[in-house]
């Protein structure tokens, strides 16, 4: 990913446990599912993961509280943003927002990360509306890959440092694919009144595309 442009209390976790490349988001979201899925911190038998791509079709999305920001209050116009969704069965909190790009506290419920780092309530023009493509883990793990190809300019050189390891390569055998996923129209938004949406979610190779990540989530419990 790229960008056209406040310190919280310390975290449970240092990001120095995840693999973590500033600017390869969906490589730092991916492996640190796969983390959570056999780590033991995430007590992986009562929780569950989703990725989340972050985008719209203007491709300049705003969040804050990113590390690659200049600004006091960490905000970043990506083109697009991806983070990992962790759903407790027990807790007091149901969903954990995972940002490794992020400053804010790690994991953060999802009610916080979202009051503070997407900022519902702050009035932006339509065109940055934030438009959010949910894919469960699992399902991602099956079809995803990325070579790096979107992070060379026109003449091959690499417009960010890639990651020293291995570039991710599908279960299925899918060398490249990022594309599908990062690009997301208002028109993709499914029905939040559709009766299918636990079955589409758990099934579909692209997820679901909401406008509302706490009312999509909370359709989901």
């Amino acid at each position: 990913m790229a960008s056209t442009t406040s310190t919280e209390e310390s975290s449970d976790f240092d990001v120095s446990q995840f693999r973590h490349t500033p600017f390869y988001c969906e490589e730092n979201a991916y492996f640190l599912c796969k983390k959570l899925c056999t780590n033991r911190m995430a007590d992986a038998e009562e929780a569950d993961l989703f990725v989340i791509f972050i985008s719209n079709e203007k491709k300049q999305i705003p969040l804050w509280h990113q590390k690659a920001s200049k600004r006091a209050d960490g905000l970043v116009l990506w083109d697009y943003h991806v983070i990992c969704i962790q759903r407790k069965r027990e807790g007091e909190f149901s969903f954990l927002v995972w940002d490794l790009d992020s400053s804010l506290p790690l994991p953060l419920p999802l009610g916080s990360y979202v009051s503070q780092a997407i900022r519902p309530s702050f009035q932006i023009s339509p065109e940055y509306q934030r438009l959010f493509r949910i894919i469960h883990a699992p399902i991602l793990f099956r079809h995803f890959a990325s070579d790096r190809r979107h992070m060379k300019d026109s003449n091959g050189n690499w417009i960010a440092k890639p990651p020293d390891y291995e570039v991710i390569v599908a279960e299925d055998g899918t060398i490249h694919n990022l594309h599908e996923y990062m690009e997301i129209k208002a028109s993709d938004i499914y029905p939040n009144n559709d009766i299918d949406l636990k079955d589409a979610i758990f099934s579909r190779k692209l997820g679901v595309v909401a406008n509302d990540l706490e009312e999509f989530f909370s359709q989901i419990l």
